[in-house]
């Protein structure tokens, strides 16, 4: 099987035109947009309250961020069966791929909400235990009302992962405005106007991923395909008596394994980071909002390679599930290429803007210089090593070789990721810090140098698997 390019002239069977791709991708890139700046409106309303109310939001984001991943890597399992039972037009088992997978979910949320209720002050002790009170105070009350959003949170991703493996991703787009604006809405309320504390900006988490996750439930419910060019639309999606569904092992078990290693890793990865944050605290309330505010940005330089990513699930599934393996090898070179292009196109106005944009969170001067000095290291490195460290795995697990992306991703993280970190935080950055007597709160780069160290190891094991060919041709349906 040959493994470069394919000559579009001579296959007019392709599933793709570059009209369709763009009719995937521009909503995802407005979707990933629309949440960064939730993430950033947050930031700057939080800001509002002090440094220790920043610092407490910050660290439960990265627990709440693990938490998603679960769910997200469980959604991706499933729409990765689901688009390629749609490649093969399959619409009885892409519809009970898509109710089963509605149920895993919801039961695993369930199950972490409740427990979160028992562990959450001892969990928080045990991963953040040296910072101050006032920013532990922050984080217990603000990480016991995000735990009541799980269940939203859980189905709204496995919902939407739904509709993009069916080439949709218009109607998460708009879920995602409404998200924003509710959310928004409810902060700058709670806030500014009733003088809540970092409660002001849980409650409204909650509110707007609930209602969210009900619409697209009955969205999905009432679906009735999205295929708009053929006369009969395809109804591969709808989760019509899913009330008298019971669960099936064996189309479960396919979800499962792809979506556990994604699982593994996703939560592996962000537990590392999590890890690697409790160094930052070490360096001071300082350097965790400089930390807090450069994770923030960071998103947003991630843009095009995210949507990217995300297409990636949709399209090497359909192909796959169609039985077109060139195609996929194709559409997998095409959009590494495009998510490349559209990362320097963002990344270069936005760095010059970025010390700017900083400026207006109300932080201290050498906390803002700090975060600045985050985004330009995360920016510049992104745009060569990003997309191919975290859009290229995405083409494998679209291919069900989920197993090979956790390992080296795992691997990666703990011993590259995590142990690099703890010698630039021993060594104060191998002694840079203390050379050009920078203050503590330039600390939090620590973990950035650590995490691009990181992305080298991965891309050069998964450059070396998409060119093996192994990965496309395991089975999944």
């Amino acid at each position: 099987m040959k493994t470069g390019l394919i000559n579009r002239k001579n296959n007019p069977n392709f599933l793709f035109s570059n009209r369709q791709l763009w009719q995937i991708i521009w909503p995802l890139i407005v979707e990933q947009i629309l949440q960064i700046s939730l993430g950033i409106a947050d930031v700057f309303m939080v800001s509002s309250l002090g440094e220790e109310a920043v610092g407490g939001v910050s660290l439960v984001d990265q627990i709440n961020v693990l938490l998603t991943a679960v769910f997200t890597a469980l959604a991706t399992g499933g729409a990765v069966v689901c688009s390629q039972y749609i490649g093969r037009k399959d619409s009885g088992k892409s519809q009970e791929t898509s109710r089963q997978l509605l149920l895993v979910v919801t039961a695993v949320a369930l199950f972490v909400m409740i427990l979160g209720f028992f562990i959450y002050k001892p969990l928080l002790r045990l991963l953040f235990g040296t910072i101050e009170p006032g920013v532990m105070d922050a984080s217990q009350r603000y990480f016991l009302i995000s735990l009541y959003a799980i269940p939203g949170i859980a189905v709204y991703n496995a919902a939407a992962a739904l509709f993009r493996a069916n080439g949709n991703s218009r109607i998460s787009m708009y879920i995602a405005l409404f998200i924003n604006a509710l959310n928004i809405g409810g902060n700058a309320l709670l806030i500014y106007a009733f003088h809540f504390d970092v409660e002001g900006v849980a409650w409204p988490t909650f509110i707007s991923r609930t209602l969210a996750a009900l619409i697209l439930v009955l969205l999905l419910y009432y679906e009735k395909g999205y295929k708009k060019e053929e006369k009969e639309k395809s109804r591969f999606i709808s989760i019509k008596g899913i009330s008298k569904t019971r669960p099936e092992p064996i189309l479960i078990g396919k979800i499962l394994k792809i979506g556990i290693p994604n699982m593994l890793e996703n939560s592996s990865f962000q537990f590392g980071k999590v890890i690697v944050l409790n160094l930052v605290t070490l360096f001071g309330t300082g350097a965790i909002a400089a930390n807090a505010a450069g994770n923030t940005l960071s998103g947003v330089e991630v843009i095009p390679g995210s949507a990217l990513g995300i297409c990636m699930l949709t399209v090497i599934g359909q192909c796959l599930g169609a039985g077109k393996k060139d195609q996929a090898i194709y559409y997998t070179k095409k959009l590494m290429i495009w998510a490349y292009v559209g990362f320097a196109a963002l990344n270069i106005p936005f760095l010059l803007s970025s010390h700017w944009i900083l400026s207006f969170l109300g932080l201290e001067a050498d906390t803002i210089n700090a975060a600045w000095a985050i985004v330009l290291t995360h920016g510049i490195m992104g745009m060569l090593f990003w997309c191919a460290s975290f859009c290229l795995p995405n083409a494998l697990r679209a291919a069900g070789d989920a197993n090979y992306p956790m390992v080296v991703s795992m691997a990666s993280m703990w011993i590259v990721r995590v142990g690099f970190s703890f010698i630039f935080q021993r060594t104060r950055l191998c002694g840079l810090m203390d050379y050009f007597n920078l203050p503590d709160c330039y600390g939090a780069l620590c973990v950035w140098f650590a995490m691009i160290c990181d992305w080298l190891v991965r891309i050069a094991f998964f450059l070396a698997r998409l060119a093996s060919g192994k990965w496309i041709n395991k089975k999944v349906i």
